[in-house]
């Protein structure tokens, strides 16, 4: 299983960027799916995440700015994030528990895509 993570780049304050993240591989269903992100310096911090059954959780920063969603049959998760902060620059990771064709689940990490927001 492969999680390619995509979207990032540079963008102005106040800008906007849709990340994607999408599953490959022996997959039989993706459950919880989150978003994380890791500014220079700092801890890798949560910024939104999905459970299967379509609940969401955002971390207060960016609630009301940025959405979580999923497309099942495209295997994929997306991050729209909206109003954009200079110090929301950072790598932004996605995540997946994903149960594979042997019946076995785990957590699976893209390799991660530059955000760069400019004041």
């Amino acid at each position: 299983v492969q999680l390619q993570a995509s979207g990032g780049g540079l963008v102005q304050a106040g800008g906007s960027l849709r990340l994607s993240c999408a599953a490959s591989g022996s997959i039989v269903s993706i459950n919880a799916v989150a978003w994380y992100r890791q500014a220079p310096g700092k801890q890798r911090e949560l910024v939104a995440a999905m459970s299967p059954g379509g609940d969401t959780y955002y971390a207060d920063s960016v609630k009301g700015r940025f959405t979580i969603s999923r497309d099942s049959a495209r295997k994929t998760v997306y991050l729209q994030m909206n109003s954009l902060k200079p110090d929301e620059t950072a790598v932004y990771y996605c995540s997946a528990r994903v149960k594979d064709k042997a019946g076995d689940e785990y957590e699976h990490w893209g390799q991660g895509t530059q955000v760069t927001v400019s004041s």
